[in-house]
């Protein structure tokens, strides 16, 4: 009478065991998405902008390097030195740079203004001040 009462039971036991293990997978599943959601996203360039010491300047593919940036230097871009128009060429290592750069679509920073060296003062004694020239 012994045998048929732990036949049962041991039965009971696999049956509640089998119909729990997909409760518990779809558990899983749920908190797994949650922790990929809370993952930050790769930080996006953005537009804004720099100053540093020149770290290099590479005249065959038009960019300069400030500290651990490359920025790529267009047509458009506006390059001054010493207060007054200036070439990419102008620039200096280690020379103090400045200016304003934005992201393009591919994830380049391309700069759209450029000052090579201190600011300038004017006659007055004040450094004049740089415009965005957006």
């Amino acid at each position: 009478m012994l045998k048929p009462v732990i036949k049962i039971g041991a039965l009971s036991l696999l049956g509640i065991a089998i119909a729990a293990l997909p409760v518990q997978s779809l558990a899983q599943t749920t908190n797994k998405l949650a922790a990929e959601k809370k993952e930050p996203a790769a930080k996006k360039p953005s537009a804004g902008p720099f100053h540093g010491k020149l770290a290099a300047v590479d005249k065959t593919a038009k960019t300069i390097t400030v500290g651990k940036r490359t920025f790529q230097i267009t047509s458009e871009t506006k390059i001054i030195k010493g207060g007054k128009p200036a070439k990419l060429e102008d620039g200096v290592v280690d020379e103090t740079v400045s200016g304003y750069v934005k992201p393009t679509d591919d994830g380049k920073l391309v700069a759209t203004k450029v000052t090579f060296g201190p600011k300038v003062e004017n006659k007055d004694g004040e450094k004049k001040k740089a415009s965005t020239g957006n």
